[in-house]
């Protein structure tokens, strides 16, 4: 009975990740390096934001205000930020209907990393095709993780570093 429940997790693990490992396929691969200058937005404070590195291991997590799931990840973004002072953040929010919307959103999440307004071209550019999707960065601006849905904050911490 023992060795049957054992292999059939090792089963659902093992289709589990080849499932993410597919759908993350379509992202920007992990040693691309992003060109920050064409990647300059506005955040909800009305700041200017670069989404780069600036020497310090970052993750780049995009969003929507209507996904649910980012509902519940963005929670274990704000932790792996608020423990981990060597890791930056910068959310970026997609497919909203105006900046209101996002600051809602993010209200309601009590985040304090920076949150920048994205747009169709910086969803190109990054390939996201779902929510949330989230990119590591290293020091230089290489992709070193990426990783498409939920993420606990274990995961966050592990890929980050």
């Amino acid at each position: 009975m023992l060795r049957s429940i054992i292999i059939q997790t090792l089963v659902f693990l093992f289709i589990f990740n080849a499932i993410a490992m597919l759908r993350e396929t379509s992202m920007l691969s992990d040693s691309d390096d992003i060109v920050p200058a064409s990647h300059q937005l506005k955040t909800i404070m009305d700041d200017d934001i670069l989404l780069q590195a600036n020497g310090k291991k970052t993750i780049v997590y995009f969003f929507a205000p209507l996904c649910q799931v980012c509902n519940f990840s963005i929670e274990n973004l704000q932790n792996v930020y608020q423990k981990n002072p060597d890791v930056n953040v910068i959310a970026v929010a997609l497919d909203f209907v105006d900046a209101e919307e996002v600051k809602n959103f993010t209200m309601k999440s009590s985040v304090n990393f920076p949150i920048a307004l994205g747009n169709e071209s910086v969803k190109a550019d990054f390939k996201v095709i779902g929510y949330p999707s989230y990119y590591v960065l290293d020091e230089e601006n290489t992709i070193i993780a990426r990783s498409l849905g939920y993420s606990s904050e274990i995961g966050l911490y592990l890929r980050s570093f």
